[in-house]
């Protein structure tokens, strides 16, 4: 694993709910305090619902670990099947041996326990992890169990953590007498933008690692993959990928390749890859802008200089001579008076007489004909 190549003591994003890692900050703190303090003041029955991967069951280590000596804890990772389940099995965490399974005995019995527990100057917590998946007769046996009191004193506190579809089964009609009973509700939501990189740094620092592990560009990755809000779960899942890819590419740093492949495998990779594009380009265009800085000037090889060009590049004048053929030079020669247009069609107008009369005298033999007369 990657751990000894970024200086990790401990891998950071396992998911496995360690109170070491617990981020008491934002939503989670609030409602560690909540639950605290409600514990503290001896409510009955205190409901937290979340959405998965929202990070309740480490809470409910987190809590686990914050109850004093005094406290019995109950604890229970799966709902039972229905309330006599319920009651079988807090009888026996009491140290109780149920002689029937009979409701009206095993809630005599429990109460009795509770009641010598409480006389000792001790509690009893029951805490259920995903009570989402609890039937109507469970939360029924819960609701008889919250009824066991003495004045304001509950003899048990009940802390209930499940998904958000608890509330759905709460809220129906035939639920009213079980959801009147409930004294703290809390909701733990999604960490937005803000606290995504106080949780990520967070776990890292914990870890033994440093925030640097991922650069600028992996950081605006890991933002862009969630939005506006992420699950711890998910998180922990991406920046373990993402530098589980940087140990394969013997990198120091995770960057927005490492966490770009990572997300593609978990449904994150859009927006991660519209910044991939981006970057791109901006490197396309610094690369182009480096190019024309730096280009040596190429000297054109210039063509033999006339004195014509060296007078028009030293300012003299230069007169242009007029191009004149052979033919105008010899008429401005012999008729220097005559008007050249004139000149040529009077000439014209003889050779063609000396055709016309060699070709009506002797049309077998122009030339010749031309010949005698020219002779």
């Amino acid at each position: 694993m990657y751990t000894k190549h970024f200086g990790f003591k401990i891998l950071p994003f396992e998911n496995v709910p360690d109170p070491a890692f617990f981020f008491d900050q934002g939503e989670h703190a609030r409602v560690r305090s909540r639950i605290t303090d409600s514990l503290n003041a001896g409510r009955g029955l205190i409901v937290v619902t979340g959405p998965i991967g929202s990070g309740k069951t480490t809470l409910s280590q987190m809590i686990k670990s914050d109850i004093p000596s005094n406290i019995k804890l109950i604890w229970m990772a799966l709902p039972p099947g229905g309330s006599t389940d319920l009651f079988i099995f807090i009888a026996n965490e009491l140290g109780l041996k149920p002689s029937t399974s009979e409701m009206v005995f095993l809630l005599r019995d429990i109460k009795n326990a509770l009641l010598k527990i409480n006389s000792e100057g001790s509690k009893c917590l029951l805490i259920i992890d995903e009570s989402h998946l609890m039937g109507d007769d469970t939360l029924n046996g819960l609701r008889l169990l919250n009824n066991l009191e003495e004045g304001a004193a509950k003899f048990i506190q009940i802390l209930l953590l499940g998904q958000e579809e608890l509330m759905e089964i709460i809220n129906r009609p035939e639920m009213e007498p079980f959801k009147q009973r409930i004294a703290t509700l809390e909701n733990i939501g999604k960490l937005d933008s803000d606290r995504l990189r106080k949780y990520i740094s967070h776990r890292i620092h914990i870890a033994g690692g440093q925030p640097s592990i991922f650069s600028d560009t992996g950081w605006e990755a890991l933002r862009l993959a969630f939005g506006s809000e992420g699950t711890p779960r998910v998180i922990n899942s991406l920046c373990d990928r993402s530098l589980n890819f940087a140990f394969e590419r013997e990198q120091q740093t995770a960057d927005v390749h490492d966490v770009y492949k990572a997300a593609q495998g978990m449904g994150l990779s859009t927006d991660i890859f519209h910044y991939v594009v981006e970057l791109k380009n901006r490197e396309r265009k610094k690369q182009a802008a480096f190019i024309t800085e730096n280009d040596p000037i190429k000297k054109e090889v210039q063509p033999h200089k006339t004195v014509s060009d060296m007078q028009l590049e030293t300012g003299q004048s230069v007169r242009k001579e007029p191009k004149i053929s052979l033919l105008e030079s010899i008429l401005d020669k012999k008729f220097p008076s005559v008007p050249r247009l004139i000149l040529l069609l009077s000439i014209l107008a003889v050779i063609l007489s000396f055709l016309l009369y060699c070709h009506i005298a002797s049309p077998s033999d122009a030339i010749t004909c031309i010949e005698e007369l020219l002779g």
